[in-house]
């Protein structure tokens, strides 16, 4: 079974984006034949800057390896080291509908308000859908907000085999069954997002233990004292208990059981430690990695490697079905 998931290099990593993406990648990278990518290709939709995306790309590199990607269990690559993925691109472009694009909610959000929106914003989804096609996929662990894309790279496997003949699978989206969509601690009917969110709603990977702690300290919670797992009555209280959930692997019957007669500042002080134990060794395994440049850029580029040798047949595939003269 082949495994496919990629995640953006721009914006520092929140506890949502472990939950929803990373911790997921770890639990998958022995379930087959894993690749992992840095879409760095995707960051570059809207406005960054040259040497932050430079230095955020190492950085989540670091970061992946040391929340448990292991290079001999899975493949570990940059989008822009790899060239089959823009070419990709496109040719999916040519069967991708300009209606569908336009109907994707990323880009309505991101795009809303600014003065200039970039092409790539518009188009970045049918790169996403190359991301994974390239590599014949099975499956695609990622989070609930990307549910809207996966089908969009279904439709486009669909639409192509139909067109030029077999040529890919059609991938399925795997989605965490708790934690699918962390809220912000200070909004927690809006998702955690490190561009669209609040700063002390956000909690960052690799925040300092005090930090963390306080966060959580000023969650913002809900009306009464039980501590109930309902997210559409009690979003704030819930968007806790499932953090908790993740953070121990104790099920969310088992955490609201534990709270009878307990008001909301234990949750809360009760999650914030939890989280801090489960980032405390990634974070100093990150800044072991992290002090090594030259190690990193050699293991990214044994990724590199494999990943050419792994999507350049289906490349080679799509020209060939659309017509394309091959010397």
């Amino acid at each position: 079974m082949r495994v496919f998931s990629g995640i953006q290099a721009t914006g520092a990593k929140h506890i949502g984006n472990y939950i929803g993406a990373m911790r997921q990648y770890v639990a998958t990278q022995d379930e087959g034949d894993a690749f992992f990518c840095i879409v760095d290709l995707h960051s570059i939709t809207v406005e960054y800057e040259p040497q932050d995306l430079h230095d955020r790309t190492l950085d989540l590199a670091a970061l992946l390896f040391a929340v448990g990607l292991d290079p001999d269990r899975c493949t570990l690559f940059c989008q822009s080291h790899v060239t089959s993925h823009a070419e990709a691109a496109w040719l999916l472009s040519a069967v991708t509908g300009f209606g569908q694009l336009g109907r994707m909610t990323q880009f309505k959000e991101k795009g809303e308000g600014r003065e200039f929106v970039s092409a790539g914003l518009f188009t970045y989804p049918v790169l996403m859908a190359g991301d994974i096609l390239l590599y014949q996929t099975d499956i695609v662990p990622v989070g609930d907000d990307q549910r809207q894309h996966i089908e969009l790279a279904r439709d486009v496997a669909e639409r192509f085999n139909a067109r030029y003949g077999e040529t890919f699978k059609v991938p399925r989206g795997v989605f965490p069954e708790v934690g699918a969509r962390i809220m912000d601690l200070q909004e927690p009917t809006k998702k955690m997002s490190t561009t669209g969110g609040t700063a002390q709603g956000t909690v960052l990977v690799l925040d300092e233990p005090e930090v963390i702690r306080k966060k959580f300290k000023t969650a913002v919670t809900d009306s009464g004292r039980d501590v109930r797992y309902a997210p559409d009555e009690k979003p704030g209280v819930s968007n806790l208990i499932e953090i908790l959930s993740v953070s121990t692997g104790r099920p969310i019957g088992e955490i609201e059981s534990s709270y009878d007669g307990r008001g909301y500042g234990d949750l809360k002080g009760d999650v914030g430690e939890a989280v801090v134990e489960l980032f405390r060794p990634m974070q100093e395994r990150y800044r072991e990695l992290r002090a090594d440049e030259a190690e990193l850029k050699r293991l990214l580029a044994i990724g590199a490697e494999k990943a050419r040798t792994t999507s350049s047949p289906t490349l080679d595939r799509m020209y060939e079905r659309m017509g394309f003269v091959r010397l």
